[in-house]
């Protein structure tokens, strides 16, 4: 059971209840995590903004997730490894990615250089070394790349903390830590 409220529908008033709306029909879901961001919209209006401005960015969608499962994974937030290991599948990431993700890597070389760069930002509070972001511009990220991993680190790290802090009930096919 969550250890913060999680806004339903009957619940809702009619500001959470025209969020919940615009989210149901981009996801076809009001995701549980959102219901519970949802007791504040501002937070809410201001994870949405966030997220949609970040997957605009020139990271592609496989690259987010693996970005997410490996954070979910280091983090310990099994909501958002739930959620992620499904929105991942669905981007095309097959069990051994995922599975490579969770490790800190990718079986694609690229990749694999942003998720153990993603991993560095949260295990050392964004204090990467200069080998590191040396490695992530060798690999073909530019500077807007960088910047765009490290906020995926953040949005990640955002609801890694919300996922843990409230202990939401999973709404995906759950997958343990």
């Amino acid at each position: 059971m969550s250890r913060i409220n999680v806004v339903t529908n009957e619940t809702a008033n009619a500001e959470q209840a025209a969020l919940f709306s615009a989210i149901h029909s981009q996801l076809g879901i009001v995701p549980n995590f959102l219901r519970v961001f949802a007791n504040s919209p501002v937070a809410l209006k201001a994870f949405l903004g966030l997220h949609g401005v970040a997957g605009a960015g020139s990271l592609d969608l496989p690259t987010r997730e693996r970005i997410a499962l490996a954070l979910a994974q280091q983090n310990s937030c099994e909501y958002c490894l739930s959620a992620h290991t499904a929105i991942g599948s669905k981007a095309g990431l097959n069990g051994a990615e995922i599975a490579a993700n969770r490790a800190g890597s990718s079986q694609d070389a690229r990749a694999a250089v942003a998720v153990k760069f993603a991993r560095s930002l949260a295990e050392h509070k964004g204090e990467v070394t200069t080998a590191e972001l040396i490695e992530m511009r060798n690999a073909g990220y530019s500077d807007a790349d960088i910047v765009e991993v490290i906020t995926h680190v953040g949005m990640n790290l955002l609801t890694n903390i919300l996922g843990k802090a409230s202990r939401v009930e999973i709404d995906f096919p759950k997958v343990s830590a």
